[in-house]
């Protein structure tokens, strides 16, 4: 009830002007434009933080330094803090008063991203980094270190212990990981909203697209956040089949 009433209201709502003009909303230049945009940039997210996350929590797990509790926790900021308070971080690093500025002779180098695609990705990136680290670390913990011994010891080296023996094993949590950071970055909205300008057609998300029309449009904000609601669901659905898929093979 808690869930699925709420999504059954918005779908009614999305219809409530008709399906035509249902149809005329999400098929409009700026929406598919918006739309396209928003699933492009959050896919390339989610896919480097698979990469990123992965890697931050192998060395969290396996390896021991100075500030790791630190980095610990600093690495659930993302989820602490407000996402409008991330914007207005983003856009102080990022922004046109960015501190990262160099100027040496005929070396000319910024920081400044800000009303850009770049600005996306790297928002996106920030909050969605700690999703696929969290639902590894775990896994890592878990995982005998005795078969990565006996595989080393019969002469396998670093890259094929990883590839036949940990990777089967935390590709069901990579793959959940990049779940949820895909569905969080599609519906972002704080830590883009300041810093992305929000111009139509180059850097305007679906998300933005709705809180612009929320008050104005709201059976047309309604629409563009059912076709999001209906992709986020079939992605949901395909990497939860290739996680079930991945664990019954590495199992077997």
């Amino acid at each position: 009830m808690i869930v699925g009433l709420p999504i059954a209201a918005l779908t009614w709502s999305a219809r409530g002007d008709g399906l035509p003009a249902f149809w005329q909303t999400v098929s409009s230049a700026e929406a598919v434009s918006a739309i396209k945009l928003s699933l492009a940039m959050a896919a390339l997210a989610a896919f480097t933080n698979a990469v990123l996350g992965t890697v931050t929590a192998w060395v969290l797990v396996r390896d021991d330094f100075a500030g790791k509790s630190a980095i610990n926790a600093i690495l659930d900021l993302p989820f602490a803090l407000p996402t409008i308070v991330v914007g207005l971080v983003l856009l102080a690093l990022y922004g046109i008063q960015t501190p990262l500025h160099v100027e040496a002779g005929s070396v000319h180098f910024t920081a400044n991203v800000a009303f850009t695609r770049w600005a996306i990705y790297l928002a996106l990136l920030f909050v969605t980094l700690p999703f696929v680290t969290r639902t590894v670390q775990p896994v890592l913990h878990e995982l005998d270190r005795e078969m990565e011994e006996a595989a080393a010891s019969l002469g396998a080296g670093d890259l094929a212990v990883f590839r036949r023996i940990v990777f089967p094993n935390i590709l069901p949590g990579i793959l959940s990981g990049l779940t949820m950071a895909f569905a969080r970055a599609v519906g972002e909205v704080g830590s883009v909203v300041l810093i992305t300008g929000n111009l139509p057609f180059k850097t305007e998300l679906a998300s933005v697209f709705v809180l612009q029309r929320a008050n104005s449009d709201p059976h047309g904000a309604a629409a563009v956040s059912v076709v999001l609601l209906a992709i986020s669901f079939t992605v949901l659905l395909v990497i939860g089949a290739l996680r079930r898929f991945a664990t019954r093979h590495g199992n077997a």
